[in-house]
């Protein structure tokens, strides 16, 4: 019988919801959805072949309107048509004791007019992402801010209606939440921006916005979570002064867990290469117990997962539950030497990694020796 820390069961301290384990399969971008943002078939047989080991399993991003598509192949929570086929992939991932989250986003600036059927992107400010290929945004309304966050309870009155066990407010990755805290994409000088108070403006308006949906229509308990990129390379940008600041302003809610998005748990600070202190732990002690914090990135064995888990409260695995459906049920039942650490491509059917899902998983890890894919049959 295993005795590893991070397989004992973990309660979320605001609502009492206890998960079975401190394991989290974190977003991963599948690229699986139809057309029009429906859930298919193949995203719900990927998410069911990996039910039922971690603690909290939670949806690539779901856009909640139309404008806020990022990629082709993407989730949308933007319409009460899609609950039925929510309904379905929430019972996949819930198979098994997991709980299910559905991440819900507005991609902003970081889309093209291309994937938005020849729309502008919108954003806070008229200022395109620093990076080869994105166009010029749009600066929203007052009005279409406003509905923006409208959005956002919608979307999560549909994950309720669906059978979620909660919804992930994605603040992070540069996309429109986290583009109105940045002093790089976040110009506007009316209460939407301006000073670091006006730029939190929009993320906890969100956040309002999904607990006055949660407190309407949920029962029993729901969980809120938010997620966050702690820094930007671009000049201004995000500091982890500024992230702090965004933390302190978090304690004030009722959010039920922080998800800090990095690529590897014990990063230091890109901005400051000076600076050896461990993003993910100055984050926890600026939390100060308000309430958990996942950490996520590089974490593939259970002796990396453990001492994880001994720093921190919930340990997400991203590239290693890809490849590897039953980690935790082999560690569980003591059958770690079966754990798939490299894949095959004979192997990416029976793993549900659609074409899509691998050239995406390529572009996210410098090339297929991120997931690792041997030559091996």
């Amino acid at each position: 019988m295993s005795t590893y820390q991070f397989l004992k069961p973990y309660t979320l301290p605001t609502k009492g919801i206890t998960l079975k384990n401190r394991i989290v399969i974190p977003p991963m971008t599948e690229c699986m959805a139809m057309e029009d943002g429906a859930v298919s078939r193949d995203e719900i047989a990927y998410y069911q072949q990996r039910a039922g080991g971690a603690g909290l399993f939670i949806t690539a991003v779901a856009n909640v309107n139309a404008v806020g598509k990022g990629f082709e192949g993407e989730l949308s929570i933007a319409d009460d048509k899609f609950i039925p086929g929510l309904t379905r992939l929430a019972s996949a991932m819930k198979q098994g004791g997991s709980k299910a989250v559905i991440q819900i986003f507005s991609a902003g600036r970081m889309t093209n007019s291309r994937v938005l059927r020849g729309q502008q992107p919108v954003s806070v400010s008229a200022v395109a992402a620093p990076r080869p290929g994105y166009e010029v945004p749009r600066a929203l309304s007052d009005a279409e801010i406003k509905q923006t966050i409208t959005d956002f309870g919608q979307a999560t009155r549909r994950a309720i209606m669906a059978g979620f066990d909660g919804v992930e407010i994605h603040g992070a990755n540069t996309y429109l939440i986290q583009q109105f805290f940045s002093p790089h994409s976040n110009r506007r000088t009316d209460d939407w921006g301006g000073s670091l108070e006006k730029r939190l403006h929009f993320p906890l308006a969100v956040i309002k916005e999904v607990e006055t949906t949660v407190a309407k229509y949920a029962n029993p308990p729901f969980i809120i979570g938010y997620r966050l990129s702690p820094e930007e390379r671009e000049e201004p940008g995000i500091t982890i002064s500024d992230t702090l600041k965004l933390v302190d302003a978090l304690k004030q809610t009722s959010i039920d867990y922080l998800h800090v998005s990095n690529n590897d748990v014990w990063k230091t600070s890109i901005r400051n290469p000076s600076d050896s202190a461990i993003i993910n732990q100055t984050i926890k002690q600026q939390v100060d117990g308000a309430f958990p914090v996942i950490v996520v990135g590089g974490l593939k064995t259970p002796a990396e997962v453990e001492r994880a888990a001994e720093q921190f409260d919930l340990v997400a695995m991203g590239l290693e539950s890809i490849r590897e459906p039953h980690w935790v049920q082999k560690v569980s039942t003591g059958d770690e030497a079966s754990i798939r650490y490299a894949i095959s491509p004979s192997e990416l059917v029976d793993l549900g990694i659609q074409p899509a899902f691998l050239e995406m998983i390529k572009l996210n890890t410098g090339g297929a020796a991120g997931i690792p894919i041997t030559t091996a049959n």
